[in-house]
């Protein structure tokens, strides 16, 4: 049987998933009758609320051609997100082509950017699929040549330009190379299997010989099963792998880490994990029955002296402090308080991930997570706060470098904007005030402008609300990590001051109504606080300290002052990822499985004051 190796990259919500839905239906993986809901590879809860890919994930057809001819494709669906690049750049290693998936209106925007030069650095072969070509405002045509001059600003090489191009509707299920041709709807998905199976080549391991070598495999993706232990991802490089073989694990640095037998060989059958007796080099499967090997790692055979090499990763750009939570409320909601079990979680997070980097900090109970960027690290947080944990998050920081001479050097990010005509003056305005550089502005259609920004990560800290705030909702901000340069100066933070309780207790609707006037409020009636909880934001720079307990005093005089409706204006509640980015360097957001509450990281006002003259 002949094998294909791919990915399927894209920016994020461009149909990735969606299309792996129809290749999986159109190749016979499921029956007629079965049931199977949208995305199936989205299994994720947390990819299913978002409706975004987040981990890497591979599946596999078996596709029969009109001549009888039997190919088995690997394919991994991709995150389109650049926050979560790193899941991108380890199993790129895995494959020997690419589909890039472009959306027919939107054209190329930065993950497609991102990721298509991780691709063609490699010297991946790729295919580029123009999808939603059914969409009103698409165009194709002119999507196709803006996909032509990116690879050709990425350093494409002439084969690399020389790439097909595959028109279609993934939601609808069909592909076509002309898509003017009279039968472009008929035949489904089959021209796009007939290019995967033309255009991108077996793996080299079924050609060069590499089948009769010891077995080797580079591990790209880990996770945990509750039965079989630890699951390990990659491509056979080497050799043939059995049930029960004996084997070592290498690392780079560490030379032999573990050595162990294997209990189970998995391959990819459609959306499922078979056990397989044995499988050979250019397959893609997953074995368990290993303790300590993790990702970049080489499994390999006893005879095996020098370990694969693995890709690097881009480091981390951001950094939040991840601590215990000690407010007055702690405990009685998550069941995983110690610093001891939060510790353990980020380092199997950090084993799993690579692109998240965990260190502790000077006090002990508390550690450092470095990470992409705050979608990132929202997730990590949300897992954690719904597997029962409660934590302290301190505001994201962007990570310094120094140069050769010793300049200060920061992360800048590439912001492409789009937004209807009348925003751009006050999204330009407000980029500028955050050391934004205007790099590109161009009119797209319809009303509609790009603007493309290089900005500090620091500045775009906080900002998408406020941007949405700004373009009534209609406007669409996609970042990606561009360079590191020299540090722009100081950038002005939130301009608001925040209300603080002063008692602890549930507020008062009476109590909620007198603080009102002062600003906006985060919390409900009934809702518990505590001193030095944030529970709105001032309407003046400065912070206030504000008493919701504060309850009416009943006396038996009857008038119409007294006797005033209590009506309060519904509270603006934060997300967390939006908490996250609200907060300034003096402030946490305590997470826990049921709540998100903003506080001082001193709760004590005098103690407060102190620590702000010392600073």
């Amino acid at each position: 049987m002949s094998i294909r190796n791919i990915a399927i990259i894209a920016h994020v919500d461009h149909g990735k998933t969606t299309l792996v839905d129809q290749l999986l239906r159109q190749s016979g993986t499921f029956r007629d009758n079965q049931q199977v809901v949208e995305r199936v590879m989205d299994s994720n809860d947390l990819e299913k609320e978002r409706g975004i890919t987040i981990l890497a994930k591979p599946t596999s057809v078996d596709w029969v051609d009109d001549a009888g001819v039997h190919t088995r494709i690997n394919i991994i669906d991709t995150p389109g997100h650049a926050d979560f690049g790193g899941e991108v750049e380890r199993i790129l290693s895995m494959v020997d082509g690419v589909v890039l998936l472009v959306d027919a209106a939107e054209g190329p925007l930065p993950q497609t950017k991102f990721v298509t030069s991780k691709a063609l650095a490699l010297g991946l072969k790729p295919i580029v699929l123009i999808n939603k070509v059914d969409r009103s405002d698409g165009r194709p045509e002119e999507v196709h040549i803006e996909a032509f001059d990116l690879f050709a600003a990425l350093g494409a090489t002439d084969e690399q330009l020389d790439f097909p191009c595959i028109f279609a509707s993934a939601r609808q299920g069909w592909a076509a190379e002309d898509l003017n041709a009279p039968d472009a709807r008929d035949n489904g998905l089959k021209p796009l299997f007939a290019k995967i199976i033309s255009h991108f080549p077996e793996p080299a391991a079924l050609h060069d010989g590499s089948e009769n070598e010891p077995f080797a495999m580079l591990v790209t993706t880990i996770e945990s099963d509750p039965y079989l232990g630890r699951i390990l991802t990659g491509k056979i490089e080497k050799g043939t792998v059995k049930t029960n073989m004996n084997v070592q694990v290498l690392r780079m640095e560490g030379g032999v880490v573990e050595r162990g037998r294997i209990s189970k060989v998995l391959a990819f059958r459609g959306i499922q994990r078979i056990p397989v007796e044995e499988a050979s080099a250019g397959d893609i499967i997953a074995i368990a029955g290993l303790t300590q090997g993790t990702v970049a790692d080489t499994i390999c055979d006893a005879s095996v002296t020098e370990p694969l090499k693995a890709l690097p990763i881009d480091p981390p750009t951001l950094s939040i402090t991840v601590s215990i939570n000690d407010s007055p409320l702690a405990g009685r909601e998550g069941s995983k308080v110690q610093s001891r079990v939060i510790r353990d979680r980020l380092m199997r997070e950090a084993e799993s991930n690579v692109a998240i980097r965990v260190s502790d900090s000077e006090g002990g109970d508390a550690f450092d997570v470095a990470g992409r960027g705050e979608l990132q690290l929202g997730v990590l947080i949300e897992t954690m706060r719904r597997d029962g944990f409660e934590l302290g998050i301190s505001r994201p920081r962007v990570l310094f470098r120094e140069d050769d001479k010793g300049n200060r050097l920061e992360p800048i990010e590439e912001a492409t904007i789009d937004v209807d005509d009348e925003f751009t003056g006050v999204v330009i305005e407000k980029m500028s005030s955050r050391k934004g550089e205007l790099v590109d502005m161009r009119p797209t259609g319809a009303g509609k402008t790009r603007i493309i920004f290089h900005c500090p990560s620091r500045g775009l800290i906080g900002y998408h609300g406020e941007f949405l705030t700004d373009t009534r909702g209609t406007g669409v901000m996609n970042r990606i990590f561009h360079a590191y340069e020299p540090y722009r100066g100081e950038i002005e933070g939130r301009r608001n001051g925040v209300l603080i309780s002063t008692g602890d207790g549930e507020a008062v609707p009476y109590g909620l109504w007198y603080i009102e006037e002062r600003g906006t409020l985060f919390i409900s009636p009934g809702e518990k606080v505590y001193r030095g909880m944030i529970i709105g934001e001032n309407a003046r720079p400065d912070d206030l300290d504000v008493n919701p307990l504060k309850a009416k005093q009943l006396t038996n005089i009857r008038t119409t002052s007294k006797d005033e409706a209590v009506r309060l204006t519904p509270p603006r509640p934060l997300t967390l990822e939006q908490a996250i980015a609200y907060i300034e360097a003096d402030e946490l957001v305590e997470v826990t499985p049921k709540s998100i509450r903003l506080r001082k990281r001193y709760l004590d006002p005098n103690e407060r004051k102190r620590f702000a003259r010392a600073g």
